[in-house]
């Protein structure tokens, strides 16, 4: 398919699995949640079944899902593994220049099992999902992704983000090389863990910068800089 470009770096993750993916639905109205929705999601699992080696020689990328739903516990292992906390003192899953965490994790949720379809913002302190935007905006995504259709079979779709800023404050103009660093990490980590739930992804990273910021709720500050769309 035009118009995807795997993105790479290392990193590791490695858990158990199950089911997924969605038909398309109508699109509804957005609606701003309020902090009172906030969301705790389900512990990581501390381990699984399938070995980092496994992961690395099953990942490929995945562009087709069957039908089926993701589960909350699917979703919230897959957010761990991307950006969530490991140590008490706020060390995570995936690499960062100066410990800064320039990564900010959306997730556009569409056909999950306990959740009701729209946009949240994943909190690894806390282990949390905020409310930002409401109804399911799979075909908005897709379109603003040059139209790649495809995305709206995804029951759920991670995007990176990132602050660019927050590295700047340290490193200057190595920045924009760390923070994209950062996110290859958080990709391949995503990538890992949806080999060993039974899971597919896919890294997008072709679409409209100002268009997915929209669809996600990004603050002005924020650039979103991938696409994961997950499914069975």
């Amino acid at each position: 398919m035009r118009g995807q470009d795997p993105l790479s770096a290392t990193a590791a993750g490695i858990l158990l699995g199950a089911a997924l993916v969605c038909a398309p639905t109508r699109e509804e109205a957005p609606v701003i949640a309020t902090a009172s929705d906030t969301i705790r999601l389900p512990e990581p699992l501390p381990r699984g079944v399938v070995s980092v080696e496994e992961a690395l020689r099953r990942r490929r990328s995945q562009r087709e899902w069957s039908s089926a739903p993701l589960t909350l516990v699917e979703v919230a292992q897959l957010l761990w593994a991307a950006q969530g906390r490991t140590s008490p003192d706020g060390g995570r899953t995936a690499p960062s220049a100066g410990a800064l965490y320039p990564v900010e994790l959306g997730l556009l949720a569409g056909d999950v099992e306990g959740l009701a379809p729209g946009v949240y913002r994943y909190r690894p302190d806390g282990h949390l999902l905020e409310p930002v935007l409401g109804g399911d905006r799979r075909r908005a995504l897709a379109d603003a992704a040059f139209g790649q259709d495809w995305l709206r079979s995804a029951p759920a779709c991670l995007v990176v983000g990132a602050v660019y800023e927050r590295t700047a404050s340290k490193y200057g103009a190595r920045a924009e090389r760390y923070v994209q660093i950062e996110a290859g990490a958080v990709a391949q980590n995503v990538a890992l863990q949806a080999v060993a739930l039974g899971l597919g992804t896919v890294v997008v990273g072709a679409f409209d910068d100002a268009a997915v910021a929209r669809v996600m709720g990004f603050a002005p500050e924020e650039r979103p800089l991938a696409i994961l769309p997950v499914g069975r």
